[in-house]
């Protein structure tokens, strides 16, 4: 493909349903969205009933400490209550914990969330990228990555899962990792959105080190695992007391409504629908994967949070046109063109309910197989 045909084509982002639906043609409520990460149980019965019973509670406002829902959250997380700030969403909360500490230089490992670095980039301190190798399948490799840690470096951003790449870090690599940048004054932020649908939580969650370490804060929302992109309710974990107290006073009061305060806690509380998601979201990732590696022109990589990487591996063929190829039959997968740092063509798809699972990987065999 040519440059000008690039430059020319649309680019979606997993979200862009409306966009989609206008280029397409096709009505989205039909369109089977692989893009967008979310829970395909959608919203807890328990905590849609929940919230109908107790409407009136947006007639008052909300606790301004939200006390009992960061008991729930200290309890989901297995954490110290005094360690938990709420948020507008975890993007509010990476917007004020970039802005409070004020990079002189930050580290991103990407390829991830474009997010990120459009938060640093008001902030105007220096932006430098250390990109996970393809020959490493993605994942980071601790020892390199110390030689990228510049000496004016001060604050690493990394997601883990990550996103759009579904490699992760073991708690130990991160306990060695956060343990360095603590000798070297670099602040670590860890988002961890997607670590609810690892295989194990214990084995790759960094939040009993915020106990061991004051350099970190852990981010965290309920817009995927709990299907609730709408409720904008985020949470972060640290230690550090100071940067606590200085995040707060700068946060706008009351940045979480009553409702969405309310919801938080029926749902972390919600085990029924904990259990089911994750048998479901780890049962389908092994179907998928293993059929996946059957398919003589794609490549699929391990897989940590509820989305697949695929590289694309036919030359003639790029990932717009597996795109194009998908939302035609109704699915709308990502095309991954638009992460910086991801050389090559790339496709990624979360996991939905098995029937759509099939369907997709039939379309996907269609070209790859």
């Amino acid at each position: 493909m040519s440059e000008n045909q690039k430059q020319t084509r649309p680019a979606f982002h997993g979200s862009d349903i409306e966009q989609i639906e206008k280029y397409y043609g096709i009505p989205k409520e039909t369109i089977i969205k692989f893009g967008a990460n979310v829970n395909p149980l959608g919203l807890s019965a328990s905590v849609r009933k929940a919230m109908a019973e107790h409407l009136d509670i947006i007639t008052s406002y909300p606790d301004r400490d939200y006390k009992t829902l960061r008991q729930a959250i200290a309890g989901y997380c297995n954490t110290d209550i005094n360690y938990v700030v709420t948020g507008n969403g975890s993007t509010e909360l990476i917007s004020l914990l970039i802005t409070q500490r004020n990079a002189r230089h930050a580290l991103v490992i990407g390829p991830t969330y474009s997010e990120y670095e459009r938060e640093l980039s008001l902030t105007g301190g220096r932006i430098s990228n250390y990109n996970l190798e393809e020959s490493q399948e993605f994942r980071i490799d601790l020892r390199h990555l110390e030689y990228a840690l510049d000496d004016d470096v001060d604050f690493l951003i990394l997601c883990n899962p990550n996103n759009p790449t579904s490699s992760a870090l073991t708690c130990d690599e991160l306990d060695s990792l956060v343990k360095r940048c603590k000798e070297r004054k670099i602040f670590v932020m860890i988002d961890e959105t997607y670590v609810e649908f690892a295989p194990s939580i214990d084995e790759i969650s960094a939040v009993p080190l915020t106990a061991r370490y004051d350099n970190l804060m852990i981010i965290r929302g309920v817009s995927k695992f709990f299907a609730a992109p709408g409720l904008r309710l985020g949470y972060g974990i640290t230690s550090n007391r100071a940067f606590l107290d200085n995040l707060k006073q700068r946060q706008n009061p009351w940045s979480l409504n009553s409702l969405g305060a309310f919801a938080g806690e029926i749902m972390l509380k919600d085990r029924d629908y904990i259990s089911r998601t994750r048998e479901l979201i780890l049962s389908e990732r092994r179907k998928c994967l293993t059929v996946l590696e059957d398919y003589r022109y794609a490549k699929a990589y391990p897989a940590y949070g509820n989305f697949i990487l695929v590289k694309i591996l036919k030359e003639g063929i790029t990932s717009f046109d597996v795109f194009d190829h998908a939302i035609r039959q109704g699915m709308m997968i990502r095309d991954c063109s638009s992460f910086s740092g991801l050389s090559g063509e790339y496709i990624r798809f979360c996991i939905m309910m098995p029937k759509d699972n099939e369907r997709l990987l039939h379309c996907l065999g269609e070209l790859l197989a």
